[in-house]
C-alpha cells in the first residue's frame, strides 16, 4: 500500500492516514498482530521532502523502487490556482497512472482528486473534493462530474478510484479502505479507537458560500456590495434590476456570468451563511435568526437551511457551535479577542 507524497502535502493527512492504515489489524495488546496493510511512504527519491508547511518527511521507498502495488493514497494538496496544479511534480502523477494501470486501486482524501484529475485519471468519471476547490475543479476539469457536497464518491471500473472531500474525510476513506480489506468490525474498531466519527451529513454543513468578487462587472460589484448591506430586506431582487438600470434578463444573465449564481440563489446563500454565523456564535432563537436574515416564515426558513446546509438550523448548531469552554474564552478576553 502506497502513500504517495507530494511538496504540496499537508503531514498532518499524511501521517494520520499512515498511522490509521498502519494500526489496522494490530492489537495493542499481549494477542498477536494480524497486519492488513504495510503501509509505505512514497515519493520521487528517498530524500528528506520539506512539505508546505516546513514541515520534512523522508519518503521510505522512492518511485524508481515501487513497481507494482495494491492500493495508491493520495492525501491532501494544498493548491491555489491552475498554475499550481501544474506545478505538480509529473513523475508522481505519471507514476500513480502507471500503477492504476496495473490494476492498483486509487484512494484520495480531500485536494488529493486534484492531483488524480491532473493525471488525466478522472476524464469521464465522477469525483469529490474540498468544497473549497470546488470552483477551481470545475474550471480546470469540465469533464470530471464533481459531486462537491458528498463526502466520498466511487468511480471507475468496479470502483476502484474513490474520493473523499473535506479534510478530515480521509478518516472516512481511511475507514472505508480498512472495511473493504478488514471487514466493517475492524473500522469500527478503529473508529472508536481513535476517535474518529463518520461524516453521514456530507459537506454541506461545513461548506461556506464563496463569492466571486474580482469578474469585472462593476455593475454586478456594486450590485453585491449592495447585497451585502441589504440582503435582508423583502425585494432585494427587484431593488438590485432597478438599480442597475438593466431590463431583468439582461441582469440576470451577467449576474450569473459573474457569480455563478442567479440574483435570488445568491441573496439565499448570503442569508443562509449570515444564519451559520448566528448559530454558531449566540444562542438566539431559531426563528429569531430566520427573522433576521430575511425570513418571516420560520418553516421557511428551516427548509432553505436544510437545503443548502444538509441539516437542519437546530441540528447545525450542535454540530458547529464550540463547546461552552471554548466560548467563554471570547468572554472574559484573551489575546486577539474585541475584549483584550
Amino acid at each position: 500500500m502506497s502513500l504517495v507524497l507530494f511538496p504540496e502535502c499537508d503531514p498532518s493527512i499524511v501521517y494520520g492516514i499512515f498511522d490509521t492504515l498502519w494500526a489496522a489489524g494490530r492489537d495493542f495488546s499481549d494477542n498477536e498482530d494480524h497486519p492488513v496493510f504495510i503501509p509505505r511512504i512514497v515519493s520521487t527519491s528517498k530524500q528528506a521532502m520539506q512539505l508546505v508547511t516546513g514541515v520534512s518527511i523522508i519518503p521510505q521507498d522512492g518511485i524508481n523502487e515501487v513497481n507494482r502495488t495494491d492500493v495508491v493514497f493520495v492525501p491532501n494538496v494544498l493548491v491555489k490556482s491552475a498554475a499550481c496544479l501544474r506545478r505538480l511534480d509529473r513523475r508522481l502523477l505519471d507514476w500513480i497512472k502507471a500503477m492504476h494501470g496495473q490494476g492498483a486501486a486509487l484512494y484520495s482524501a480531500c485536494g488529493g482528486s486534484l492531483v488524480l484529475a491532473e493525471a488525466g485519471l478522472l476524464e469521464g468519471e465522477a469525483a469529490t473534493t474540498h468544497w473549497s476547490y470546488a470552483a477551481l475543479f470545475k474550471e480546470q476539469y469540465p469533464d470530471v462530474t464533481l459531486h462537491a457536497d458528498r463526502l466520498i464518491v466511487q468511480s471507475g471500473d468496479g470502483h476502484s478510484i474513490v474520493c473523499s472531500g473535506g479534510a478530515s474525510s480521509w478518516q472516512d476513506l481511511a475507514l472505508l479502505l480498512v472495511a473493504k480489506f478488514a471487514g466493517t468490525a475492524e473500522a469500527i474498531r478503529l473508529s472508536k479507537m481513535f476517535l474518529y466519527q463518520w461524516h453521514r451529513d456530507g459537506q454541506l454543513p461545513y461548506a461556506s458560500m464563496i463569492q466571486n468578487v474580482n469578474h469585472g462587472d462593476a455593475t454586478i460589484e456594486r450590485a453585491q456590495q449592495w447585497i451585502a448591506e441589504n440582503y435582508d430586506k423583502a425585494d432585494v431582487v427587484g431593488d438590485l434590476v432597478r438599480q442597475s438600470g438593466l431590463p431583468k434578463r439582461s441582469f440576470d444573465r451577467r449576474f450569473r456570468t459573474a457569480t455563478g449564481y442567479s440574483p435570488l440563489a445568491y441573496i439565499q446563500a448570503l442569508r443562509i451563511e449570515e444564519a451559520k454565523q448566528l448559530l454558531e456564535t449566540t444562542s438566539t432563537a431559531v426563528e429569531a435568526i430566520g427573522r433576521e436574515v430575511g425570513y418571516e416564515d420560520a418553516s421557511s426558513f428551516r427548509r432553505l437551511f436544510r437545503r443548502l446546509a444538509g441539516i437542519g438550523p437546530a441540528e447545525y448548531r450542535r454540530k458547529l457551535q464550540p463547546p461552552k469552554m471554548v466560548r467563554e474564552f471570547d468572554r472574559v478576553g484573551h489575546p486577539g479577542s474585541s475584549e483584550s
